[in-house]
């Protein structure tokens, strides 16, 4: 197998316990893999000449939306002059993903996963809920899992025009979830107003469970509600937004296991509050960074962007952000071989054309990735 050499590395982020940065650093990569850290420029089969720069872990992005067809950038304009968003306009991207056929969802989501990559991201996950129908949604998650093995069954993200409640869920916990379980690791519900109540968010997160499938959760974007709770009840990994948690909430994600992940693309786009990451840091929950990139509420694959919104906005460090955006994010994938580079982790990494990762939020909209590794390659 070759070895790849990555020196002359002005500061290298491994997210070590007790050692998380080194300077002047090194690292070989054999297999795909880290399989040294220090200083000086071991032999190798091929170097990689960092130039000083910064190498931090790629980007874990835990929460997209990248199978769809449209645009709704009057949607965006609108709301910049004062509407309120919504989530019913999740409808028009069904109808418009529906009318698509395979090879224009797939050339989509690839170019979206292509955009993500060239700015440092190496793991994404990607939902379906823009199909809302039994073969729909099956064809979603069966394109989005050629893409990523992180793929997430959200059938239950609105109901559908021309079928009722009680009838669309029953679909979704059975017919539906039958066809798209092969192709899926997790299942999500949006358990919010306008989309799934607490108790139906439930019924289908536990149809899900019993399918094999581990279970995330959006909520607490619009509103507080017991979906947080409900995520941390069922041992779900991830419950995303959290832009609005009470006391309750806040408590039962420091006590538990599941992350929360926020999503600060949505607030930039929609005109809501930023979550208070310092809150949840400072009770002790895991925290996050997600770009939610979908049509409607936050079309961007920039986890850079995330981490300038999150350190501008929410309160958090750059060295946080940084985290939650790379080791927060596994963590909501339950991943352990990604989001660090210490040793055994797979090679996937950054190369900052920048001393620091501070520059990801001192530097806003600056294009700072130079170089991505994925595996090593």
């Amino acid at each position: 197998m070759t070895t790849t050499l990555i020196d002359n590395i002005g500061l290298l982020v491994t997210h070590e316990e007790g050692r998380s940065e080194r300077s002047s650093a090194s690292l070989v990569i054999d297999n795909g893999v880290v399989a040294w850290l220090g200083e000086g420029s071991p032999a190798a089969d091929e170097r990689i000449d960092a130039g000083g720069g910064c190498v931090i872990p790629g980007f874990v992005d835990s929460h997209s939306h990248l199978v769809f067809a449209g645009d709704r950038s009057d949607e965006f304009e609108a709301r910049m002059a004062g509407r309120r968003y919504e989530a019913g306009g999740i409808r028009r991207t069904v109808a418009l993903t529906r009318a698509a056929t395979d090879e224009q969802l797939l050339a989509n989501a690839a170019a979206l996963v292509a955009e993500a990559r060239s700015q440092g991201t190496t793991t994404l996950e990607i939902k379906s809920g823009y199909g809302l129908s039994v073969a729909d949604e099956q064809r979603s998650v069966r394109l989005a899992a050629t893409l990523t093995d992180e793929v997430t069954f959200l059938g239950a993200h609105v109901v559908p025009e021309g079928i009722g409640r009680d009838e669309y869920i029953d679909l979704v916990t059975g017919p539906m979830l039958d066809a798209c379980a092969p192709h899926a690791r997790w299942i999500d519900v949006f358990c919010e107003s306008g989309a799934f109540t607490v108790d139906e968010s439930r019924r289908i997160l536990q149809a899900g469970l019993a399918r094999g499938l581990g279970a995330r959760v959006h909520a607490g974007q619009l509103g507080e509600s017991d979906g947080v709770r409900l995520a941390v009840e069922l041992g779900a990994a991830s419950v995303d937004h959290c832009t609005y948690l009470s006391d309750r909430d806040v408590g039962a994600l420091a006590g538990s296991g599941t992350v929360a992940t926020l999503l600060p693309g949505v607030e930039f786009s929609t005109r809501h509050p930023y979550p208070d990451a310092r809150r949840l840091l400072d009770a002790g929950a895991t925290v996050a960074l997600a770009s939610d990139c979908n049509p409607g509420s936050s079309f961007t694959t920039s986890m850079p962007l995330m981490v300038a919104l999150a350190v501008r906005e929410m309160g958090m460090t750059a060295a946080e952000a940084l985290r939650a955006a790379t080791l927060g994010g596994a963590a909501a994938l339950r991943r352990t071989d990604v989001g660090h580079l210490r040793v055994g982790a797979r090679a996937d990494l950054a190369i900052l054309d920048a001393p620091s990762y501070v520059h990801l939020a001192y530097r806003p909209g600056v294009p700072l990735v130079r170089r991505v590794l994925a595996a090593g390659l």
